[in-house]
This record gives C-alpha cells, structure tokens and sequence, in this order.
C-alpha cells in the first residue's frame, strides 16, 4: 500500500487536497468520489518524500495534540455517517481527508490502517487508548457486539459534552477567585520587594522601638530579600514532591478522598463524580455490558481514585450475590434519595432509566452549587484582601502616627 498525493474539488466546488493510503490510484480516486470529491491530480508521495514528511520531529513537536473536544466531533460525525448507511472504511477515510488537524489526521489514518488489517474498531481505538480512554473503547466494543454502534456514538457525545460542559463552568467561576489570588501573591511579592525596604530606611533614622506589625513586616520583607532563591527553589521542590506523590496509587487515593472533604468546592466535586458514575453506568448497562464488567469499567472512568474504590466495592459485593441498592449503601457515599431510587429500579426493572434521573438530578444540583461558587468565595477573599491591607496600613503608618504623637507632646512641652 502507497501513500497518494491528491487534489480535487468538493460539491460547492471548492478546491480540497491531502493524503490517502491505497493500493493504486484507481483506489484512491474511487475513496474520493464516494466522499464527493471530484479528483484533479492523483500522484504517488516518493519513499523519501514520505519518510521526510513522516520523521519531522519538529512539526510533530510542536503541532496541537489531539483534545477531548477533537473526541467529541469525531463521536457525532462518526453517529452520523453510520445512521447514514456509509461503510466504516469510507468514512474514515472522509474524516481524514476533511480533517485539518494534524495530529488528528494521523490518528485516523492508522485507525484506518488497522481497519484495513482486519481489525475491529474497538481494537483500532484500543492503540490510543491514552486519547479514548478505557470507558470510550468498552462501549464501542459493546456497540459492535449488540450491533448498536450508530446509538453508542450518540450516547457518548451526549456523556462527553456533558464532562466538558461541567469542566468549562468549574472553570468558569473559578477564574475570578483564581486571579484574585494571583493578584494578591503579586502584590504581596512586590510590596516586600520594593515598598517595604524603603519604609525600613526610614523607620531606621527613628531611633525608637517599633510597632510589633511592623516589626513583623520588616522581618518577612528582610528574610524575603535574603532568601528568595531558596524560597524558589523550595516552592519549586515541593510542588515536584507533591505532584510525584499524587501520581502513586496511595497519594492519588488520599488526595481524591481530601478533596471531596474541602470547603465549598467538595460538594461539588463528590456530585459531579456521582453524576459522572449514574450516566456512565446507565450507559453500559442500558447497552447490555454485565453488571460487574460495567462497574469495573466506570470504576476507571469516574476520575477519582476514592470513589472508584467504592465503585470496585459495589462490584464485589455484587459478585457475592448481594443486591446493588444493599452495595451502593454500603459505600456512603449516596443520599438516601439515590439509594430509595436505585432500590425501586432494581424492583422494577428499570435501573436504566432511573440511573439517568439520578444523573441528571447530581447535574442539576451541580449546576445550581457551580453558579454560586464564586458569590461563596468572593466574601472570604474580599475577608483576606481586607486584613492584607489592614496589617499593612498598620505597620507602614503605626510608627508614623506614634513619630507624631511623640513630637506632637515635645512640641507642646
């Protein structure tokens, strides 16, 4: 197989060209009439030509890599080229010609490549899976076992829109608190750098004790001014340190189970990881995935190792033979609503359905804590900011005020 070189025309007659592998250049240009392209120049790409183009390190190294939000036009041009009847090679092989991206470019190309060798597509995807994740490529490969891979792609688009439409409103309201903390470190590091040694020289020509405030605040300007590298360094240390612990099974587990347990945002966090388990359980299972195999992979998609382990908790007791409302109890970390609303689909026969109700009651009360996120925070950095200020204007001015009080009572003696 060769790689092409092509150029041609779409339906709105607007100029297109890229890429293909193909075994001749009839093939190619019978790939591009299906895709609705009108071929103009099909040429071979030179061995050398290739490999140049293939071991640019640079351009590799610098190109945009492949993000969620690159997974999730895939997954809905994917729905709709599988509703529309168009076979899966073809349509490959018109995402990478219509692709823009780089990197994406290459990731459907060898997707399509292993497509060509015989494989199926949820071992393709199961090559990356670094970008698709383990949750991504179980439900294709549920789809292609059910023969319900058109709904799988919808039901992870509408899953993966929902993620990215949590994360951008955490971030959101989070960024005015961030940058007012951003502000705050800036402004501390330059009054001790540059506005406080020089309030030093002049309470130095005082002669007098000064204020214990102002005492302190020289102190930490002086100590500041003496040991920044180390400072620097230190802080740079122990980010390293705490990162590197946090990327070991223990640390990940204590700190996801910290952060559920911190002011204001753990409410959030523990909901939107609940919300996140109801939809991605629902989904499997509502796609026929067995019960401890669909736990096993939401335990690994739910992005926190301590609710995974509670997830993992339910599976085993599952596997005991004891009933789901009974495991999900025993986790505590469900309300009593959830738990009653499991138990009655558990009765009934419709956990599936009861399971989305679930999720989206965590995405509404998500929601709701997410908006006012930053009308809690905003009252305890406006509180910091304040007393920031008030020891400041009471070590600058203490000393001034005490000078004039004395000369003041000189004056009138």
């Amino acid at each position: 197989m060769a790689v092409y070189a092509w150029r041609g025309r779409n339906n709105r007659g607007e100029a297109v060209q890229g890429q293909l592998d193909a075994l001749s250049e009839n093939s190619v240009a019978d790939q591009l009439m299906a895709m609705g392209v009108a071929p103009v120049h099909i040429g071979a790409i030179t061995e050398k030509a290739a490999k140049s183009t293939q071991d640019n390190w640079l351009e590799r190294l610098t190109r945009p890599p492949v993000v969620v939000e690159d997974i999730l036009i895939f997954s809905r041009q994917m729905y709709t080229l599988n509703k529309a009847g168009v076979p899966i090679l073809r349509a490959f092989a018109g995402l990478e010609a219509s692709s823009t991206k780089p990197a994406m470019v290459d990731l459907l190309k060898d997707i399509r490549s292993s497509l060509d060798q015989g494989r199926e597509l949820s071992a393709a995807l199961a090559r990356h899976q670094e970008i698709f994740g383990p949750f991504y490529i179980s439900m294709i490969r549920v789809g292609e076992m059910t023969g319900k891979l058109t709904e799988v792609f919808l039901r992870l688009n509408e899953h993966m829109e929902f993620e990215r439409d949590v994360r951008e409103r955490i971030k959101q309201a989070m960024r005015y608190p961030v940058f007012v903390m951003i502000a705050m470190v800036i402004a501390v590091v330059i009054l001790n750098i540059f506005v406080i040694p020089v309030f030093a020289k002049v309470f130095a020509g005082f002669n007098a004790e000064l204020p214990l405030i102002t005492r302190g605040l020289l102190g930490f300007s002086a100590f500041m001014l003496t040991w920044w590298p180390l400072l620097v360094a230190g802080g740079i240390g122990l980010g390293m340190l705490v990162r590197s612990y946090i990327r070991t099974p223990a640390g990940r587990y204590n700190w996801d189970s910290r952060k559920l347990k911190l002011p204001i945002v753990g409410e959030i966090i523990l909901k939107a990881t609940l919300a996140r388990f109801a939809r991605s359980f629902a989904l499997s299972s509502q796609s026929g995935v067995p019960l401890v195999q669909a736990l096993t992979v939401v335990a690994q998609t739910v992005d926190n190792a301590y609710i995974g382990s509670r997830i993992e908790q339910m599976r085993d007791g599952i596997e005991r033979g004891e009933s789901i409302s009974r495991c999900a109890a025993a986790t505590g970390v469900f309300t009593p609503v959830v738990l009653q609303m499991i138990s009655v689909g558990e009765e009934t026969g419709e956990l599936d359905n009861l399971l989305f109700e679930i999720a989206g009651m965590y995405e509404r009360e998500t929601d709701y804590n997410i908006k006012g996120l930053s009308a809690a925070i905003e009252p305890i950095l406006l509180a910091i900011v304040g007393v920031l200020v008030l020891l400041l204007a009471l070590g600058v001015f203490l000393p001034l005020w005490n000078l004039g009080q004395a000369a003041m009572g000189k004056g009138g003696g």
